[in-house]
């Protein structure tokens, strides 16, 4: 296990190590709870360290000349929220029983994305593992648990990035998770944030400006600097404390095109690439808005794909609002999807101002693309919160599902998905005072230009019940799910290593078919119409693999909202 430079290092039962980097100041001193404040010594380059008297569950804090009290920025463990003491940890106490697990190679991945408060916390999500197995779910990702302030959030708030919020359970309660999923033979991922900090409790600046650009701006605030080494090695090692403390099987690395300095996350992937044990199966994953393909020829294992889910979302809902301008001539950017990646690789974007958006990604294998219908982002960030099973047709849902996960691409599922679940997905916090009010105007006064929007109906993100409201029911049928992901398992999957897109095209107005040759040498075609009208298509001659519904696929006619796929052998 790495050793951090970052916070605390316990050395024995009753000593502890402390480290900050604090630039802007001369003196720091440590208060542990109990203890005299100790004066932290200067060690050059802006670190002060100190050693101390206590072990594993002592409340400790750094007090600024100023006299403010701050918590550890990698705190392991707060005491109570982000503004009170942090928690001195032992990383080595949890007795891992699955001590044999190397993790399962991405060809077997079915992901399924979900809020561990709206679980029940860590303990919920672990309760749930039994049933996600067994509908065919291999991994599970996790959105942020990293410490925010409150006890509701969608977890892209988190100040306290090494730290699970004791909202969710504590770090024992997250390695049980773990370790049951382990168990069941499912991969762990967590969704991690690298390019800003949450609003409330961060206190960096107060003692480490230096950790942000005043030349660079994102949506977010001022850019975190990268150009900084000790930038770097601060979110380096978050990225191993994960993989190798909590033994994650994946990161999911969120929104890092507003990451300025890219080279980065080069560096930090090799870095965990070289640090996991011979055998161990890591998987590491990017969003980035700007479809930068490169990452995904070094050491990044996949990248979600937002044009195929932006190209389906058309097809589905006929919308046209904001991002989905660029998709008016969704069926073909879909046939690019599932030949290509992604849909735009450097051609003009009209949201963007007719800007270039995107790189080559041809020469890329279908299995670095991550696909999903929908996300927390694509439905918490509607002003509704509203799922497609409440939007559209559900046999042109079930077509699009089909073709989701009978593609060779990796599939991602969103909490609730496997059941059509209607109830909707919404953006929740739980701040108080001016920035709830900021908060609240902020989501007013981006969604009042939309169609059909009435402030008045807007949930506020604070309020309790707006959280309340996005808990699932109980267990529902999954029946549907289940088959596809049992035949993707069984006939697909064992074959994704080394699959090549080999054509796909427009058949009809919302209508595309597309053919891969699998690893094996067996070719995979699949037809997908999810328009209102039937369409001509002629299949390989040989019994489908599997239809979306019952003569999807007559006398060269594929019906309406329908998916039909073929698995034809090596020739």
């Amino acid at each position: 296990m790495t050793a951090l430079s970052f916070g605390t290092t316990v050395l024995d039962a009753a000593r502890t190590r402390f480290r900050l980097w604090a630039p802007a100041l001369h003196e720091v001193d440590l208060e542990v709870d109990g203890q005299p404040a100790l004066a932290m010594t200067a060690c050059g380059d802006g670190w002060f360290e100190t050693e101390a008297a206590c072990g594993p569950g002592a409340r400790y804090r750094y007090r600024l000349p100023n006299g403010l009290a701050v918590p550890d920025p990698a705190s392991r463990a707060q005491a109570d929220d982000v503004h009170g003491p942090s928690l001195v940890v032992d990383p080595n106490r949890y007795a891992w029983r699955s001590t044999g697990w190397r993790g399962r190679p991405w060809r077997d991945c079915v992901l399924y994305e979900l809020h561990a408060g709206l679980f029940g916390g860590f303990d919920g999500v672990k309760a749930a593992l039994p049933r996600l197995a067994a509908l065919g779910i291999t991994a599970v990702e996790l959105m942020p648990v990293s410490d925010f302030s409150g006890t509701r959030n969608w977890g892209y708030d988190g100040v306290l990035p090494f730290a699970p919020d004791r909202a969710y359970g504590s770090p024992d309660q997250l390695k049980a998770l773990i370790d049951a999923a382990h168990e069941l033979q499912m991969m762990m991922f967590l969704d991690v944030v690298y390019n800003h900090f949450g609003p409330d409790g961060n206190y960096l600046t107060s003692y480490a400006p230096q950790f942000f650009r005043d030349d660079l701006r994102t949506p977010w605030g001022p850019a975190i600097d990268f150009r900084r080494p000790q930038v770097r090695r601060f979110f380096a090692e978050n990225a191993l404390h994960w993989v190798q403390e909590y033994r994650f099987d994946g990161l999911r690395l969120d929104a890092v095109h507003a990451i300025s300095e890219p080279d980065w996350l080069d560096e930090m992937a090799a870095e965990v690439r070289s640090s996991v044990e011979p055998g161990r199966h890591v998987h590491l994953v990017l969003e980035h808005d700007g479809n930068e393909a490169s990452h995904l020829r070094r050491d990044f294992t996949a990248q979600w794909n937002d044009d195929a889910h932006h190209a389906l979302h058309v097809l589905l809902t006929g919308e046209r609002d904001g991002y989905y301008r660029d998709y008016i001539d969704a069926t073909r950017h879909l046939a690019r999807c599932l030949k290509e990646g992604f849909a735009y690789q450097g051609d003009p974007s009209v949201h963007r101002d007719r800007q270039p958006r995107g790189t080559p990604s041809a020469d890329l294998p279908p299995t670095k693309f991550v696909v999903f219908l929908q996300n927390h982002d694509q439905i918490g960030n509607r002003a509704f919160g509203d799922r497609l099973a409440s939007l559209v047709d559900r046999e042109a849902l079930e077509a699009a599902v089909a073709l989701q996960l009978l593609a060779p691409s990796i599939p991602l599922i969103f909490m609730g998905e496997e059941t059509f679940e209607e109830r909707p997905f919404l953006f929740f916090t739980d701040f108080h005072g001016e920035l709830a009010t900021a908060v609240r105007e902020g989501r007013r006064d981006e969604f009042r230009h939309f169609a059909g929007f009435a402030s008045a109906e807007l949930s506020d993100p604070n309020a309790r019940e707006t959280f309340d409201r996005c808990r699932l029911p109980g267990v529902g049928d999954d029946g549907f799910y289940r088959t596809l992901l049992t035949l993707r398992h069984r006939m697909l999957a064992p074959k994704l290593d080394g699959a090549r897109a080999l054509d796909s095209q427009a058949i009809g107005p919302g209508a595309v078919f597309a053919r891969w040759r699998l690893g094996d040498g067996s070719v995979l075609t699949i037809a997908a119409n999810l328009a209102t009208e039937a369409c001509d298509f002629t299949g390989p001659g040989a019994a489908p693999l599997y239809e979306s519904r019952a003569g999807a696929l007559s006398q060269s006619t594929l019906q309406a909202r329908s998916t039909v796929a073929f698995l034809t052998p090596p020739s």
